[in-house]
This record gives structure tokens, sequence and C-alpha cells, in this order.
């Protein structure tokens, strides 16, 4: 379990995060809604100490994360940001590989390359896995860094806008992908979506966040709810049950 205790970052003295507190269930997908600046991606990041918090505690699995050394941390939790960039040339293959960095320190075993295959496999890029990153496009290089992720085989994989750049088909790929290291290897995810519809469908639980703090937080069934998603969003969201799952409909 990931436990959250009065985190607060704040910019220029302004808080983006405001003091919040929750917890994450393990062993499910866990999405942070909420509009522009609601600090989502804020969060997600001192989750993981990508940046530091100015106040309270992160726990994971009972431990302080600010008192867990950086390579044991990086066999703990994975974390793939929205803007990813490398700047030396190379192949997916080679950009996978990087997940096994914290076991094998650039030494990759034959352990090693089953995780970096496998997680290519997974994403289905056995076809292109040769190619270097400047010749895929966004969604293929999307899909690459999510699979190199997964080779990093963490018990806590947080995505932040994991479906930026995909088209349909592979934003629901990469949904069933989660759902499935969810439901098959006990894996725990956290992302931050835009999609509310996305989230409904796919999530356990849902966090909604707004001006750096949690507005609600629950079961989907509970939060994909008319009177939840106007007090986030400031709008009126019709919702409509399909196939046992409530679809947002916001066009309108």
């Amino acid at each position: 379990m990931i436990e959250v205790k009065n985190v607060s970052k704040l910019y220029d003295g302004s808080p983006v995060v405001d003091q919040v507190s929750v917890q994450i269930p393990k062993g499910s997908i866990t999405s942070f809604i909420g509009p522009n600046g609601a600090g989502k991606s804020t969060l997600l990041s001192m989750i993981s100490r990508l940046i530091t918090k100015d106040q309270g505690d992160v726990l994971i699995d009972g431990q302080d994360i600010s008192k867990i050394k950086s390579n044991d941390l990086a066999k703990k939790i994975s974390i793939l940001k929205q803007s990813n960039h490398i700047n030396i040339r190379l192949t997916i293959k080679e950009l996978v590989s990087f997940g096994r960095f914290p076991y094998s320190q650039g030494k990759l075993t034959k352990e090693d390359w089953e995780f970096v295959n496998e997680a290519i496999r997974y994403m289905e890029l056995e076809d292109i896995q040769d190619k270097y990153l400047d010749q895929l496009s966004g969604g293929q290089s999307q899909r690459a860094y999510i699979a190199m992720v997964i080779a990093q085989n963490t018990d806590y994989i947080l995505l932040d806008e994991p479906l930026n750049n995909l088209d349909m088909k592979h934003s629901v790929q990469i949904m069933k992908v989660l759902r499935r290291m969810v439901n098959e290897l006990g894996k725990t995810v956290i992302i931050v979506i835009h999609d509310i519809n996305f989230a409904s469908v796919y999530s356990d639980y849902i966090v909604a966040l707004k001006d750096g703090k949690i507005v609600r937080e629950g079961s989907t069934h509970n939060i994909i709810d008319a009177q939840v998603l106007l007090d986030v969003y400031g709008m009126d969201i019709h919702i409509e049950e399909i196939n046992d799952n409530k679809i947002c409909v916001y066009f309108a």
C-alpha cells in the first residue's frame, strides 16, 4: 500500500498540492483525475520521489520513501512522466533494457533480457524492436517507454498521462495491458488521466483533485457520479450505463 500523509508542495509560495492525504489500494488501478492545474502530476512525482515534497510523508509498504536508497526504491516503484526525451540514439530494445538498470547496473543477465523481451511482447513491439526511437511515431514511442517501465518489474507503476499521442486502438491496448498486469501479476498501477471514460472503464479506485486538494476519492462506481463530476470539473456531465460501465457524455 502507498500512504500519503498531509503532503504539500509549494511553488513561489503558493500550494500546488495542499495537505493531501490518501491511501492507494494495493493490487488495483487508481486514477488521478481533475482539471488542469489540479496537482495530479505533482502528487504523482512526489509519491515516486521524483520531486521533493515540502511537507508530509509518503510511505510504501510501511517504509518512508525518504529513507529508502535510490536503487532499492527503483526496484519497488517505477514512473513514466509525460515528457520523455533521450538524446542518445537508441533502438526500442535498447531503451526497454534501461528498465533493468536497478538490477543489472547496465550488465544485463539472461534473466534481465527475458524481462526485456517479455515487456516488448506485452506492448506488441516485436516487429519493430530494432527500430531507432527517432524513426517512431508518437504512439510507437509511447509504447516503447511503457515497455521500459514494464521491464523494470516493480510492484508499483506510476504513469503520467500514458495515453498521450495514442490513437484509440493503442489507448485501449495500453489500458488492457495495465488491467492484465494488475489482475495477473498483482501490480499496483497509479495513472494521471484526462479521459474520464478510460478512468471509469478500467480503474478500481479514483482520486479526484481540484486546486491542489482532493475533492472526492473512492471506488470508481461512487466517483463517476454527476454531482461529483460537477464539483470537480464545473460541468454538468450526463452519465449513461453501457455494458455495466458508466460512460460520461460531456460533448453536448
